[in-house]
């Protein structure tokens, strides 16, 4: 979790090269410094044609008739309108989730009944517990569960055949992302396939692939353009590395109110249930505005609130020994890129004095450094110098999970030689990271750290952040130093 270890400046004098970084520049620090607008500055308009998921109005009334259905199973006559508030309520809250982008009866039959079953097997144990003596039999149970699991069965049928018939007649208009001719491949595959409900009408690429097909957009212009004239609603990324190399493109295409699905071309579709044209898809959440959930904010404040409490002792005795070793000026501030390229004063225990403010906004890293007492080397090594940055987490300057947060001197640096750098800038940084705990620490990869902190933003999820933090904590328990 070391800040000061990011990625090193081979401009500076004495500074190591890590791999993956060529920093060209030497200069004073920028006082702001903002990530990069995207090339084109793609900036596409909120369509009222915006790609909205159907309605989940005919699905909940075929549940609904359904567990009606089963209420007239025999048995439950005596008791009949509380069990059937409950096996009502129940079969709301247990309804499976559409993940496929054109779902059937036959591919969510097995969830569909395994909740149904598990919904009656709860309502004969509530049975049996408000009155013993009318507990619902083995039979009742069973002609429950068979007549609400057909019922459920034919009406969601009924409902997803009636949404694959309007698709084929009206299917949704698509763009596909990628090279060329995989590209055009995935669009011709799609339109010989018109029962999946997806009608590419273009090709998003640099450089067109040979004669025919679709039209090549190269240009925000064209690709504008076609948004607006062919109501475009789905766009679909052929590979993941398209998903880094064409995210500001695809981030403004889903704010602008499509859907975003990552297709493989060419990996095999055996084991996957998210099928199109016989393609492996899957969804992708390129909405960041979730990260400033009121559950992450939550998680934050209360374990950075409780651990500030429970290491404030020992703070307390590492200042002091600092105090007493090394002089006054425990407590260091170094200004740092936030969320949105906003600074901020990031706060560590100090365990070295650079010579000036030029090494300290432009010396790559100083864990090397011979001048550094035993206990200053000691903090870096445990990265006890860090826990200041629970305040800062505290504050709502950062958060315990996010992209590390680096000098304004490197983030430019950065930011123009490493597509995807400033991208890491959407959210807030943070304590620890996805990068952080797959060993990306110290003199390591910036263009691997980069396409990891992108690739946490676009799969955030609380649990994920929750994961993150058990890592990071295990981590530290056999930490080797940074």
């Amino acid at each position: 979790m070391t800040a000061e270890r990011t990625v090193p400046s081979s401009g500076a004098p004495g500074a190591p090269a890590a791999p993956g970084s060529r920093p060209q520049e030497q200069g004073p620090s920028p006082a702001r410094v903002r990530p990069a607008r995207a090339p084109g500055g793609f900036r596409f308009p909120v369509r009222r044609l915006a790609a909205r998921p159907a309605s989940p109005l005919p699905l909940l009334t075929a549940d609904l008739v359904a567990a009606l259905v089963g209420a007239l199973a025999p048995g439950l006559a005596t008791q009949r309108a509380p069990l059937v508030a409950v096996l009502v309520c129940g079969a709301l809250l247990l309804r499976p989730r559409l993940t496929r982008p054109v779902p059937g009866v036959l591919d969510e039959l097995p969830a569909v009944c395994g909740r149904i079953a598990v919904l009656w097997l709860a309502l004969g144990a509530l049975a049996a517990a408000l009155d013993p003596g009318r507990a619902l039999s083995a039979r009742t149970l069973l002609l429950g569960w068979a007549a609400q699991a057909v019922a459920a069965c034919a009406a969601r049928g009924a409902v997803h055949w009636r949404r694959r018939v309007a698709l084929t007649r009206r299917p949704r208009t698509a763009l596909v992302v990628g090279p060329a001719a995989t590209a055009q491949r995935v669009a011709a595959a799609l339109l010989r396939h018109p029962r999946c409900g997806v009608r590419p009408v273009g090709v998003v690429a640099e450089h067109p692939a040979g004669r025919g097909g679709l039209p090549v957009l190269g240009t925000g212009e064209e690709v504008q353009r076609a948004l607006i004239q062919n109501g475009v609603r789905v766009v679909l990324t052929v590979g993941p590395a398209v998903r880094a190399e064409r995210g500001p493109l695809l981030r403004a295409l889903a704010e602008s109110g499509c859907t975003v699905w990552e297709v493989d071309a060419d990996g095999p579709a055996f084991g996957t249930r998210d099928l199109l044209a016989g393609f492996s898809v899957r969804p992708l959440d390129l909405d960041t505005r979730h990260h400033g959930s009121p559950g992450k904010r939550l998680l934050d404040v209360t374990v950075s609130g409780a651990l500030l409490v429970l290491v404030s002792p020992l703070l307390l005795v590492c200042a002091a020994v600092l105090r007493l070793t090394e002089g006054p000026g425990v407590v260091f501030r170094q200004e740092r890129i936030g969320a949105g390229g906003r600074p901020f004063t990031l706060l560590k225990l100090r365990t070295h004095r650079p010579v000036d403010e030029r090494e300290a906004a432009t010396r790559w890293s100083v864990a090397g450094d011979d001048g550094m007492s035993r206990f200053c080397r000691f903090l870096r090594q445990t990265s006890l110098d860090e826990l200041l940055q629970l305040w800062n987490v505290f504050r709502g300057d950062m958060s315990l999970v996010g992209p590390r947060p680096e000098r304004p001197y490197f983030v430019a640096q950065f930011s123009r030689t490493h597509p995807g750098y400033a991208a890491r800038h959407r959210v807030r940084t943070g304590i620890t990271g996805l990068a952080q705990i797959n060993g990306l620490r110290g003199d390591t990869s910036i263009e691997d750290r980069a396409r990891f902190d992108n690739a946490y933003i676009d799969t955030w999820s609380l649990w994920q952040d929750v994961c993150i933090l058990l890592r990071t904590a295990a981590a530290l328990v056999r930490s080797t130093g940074s």
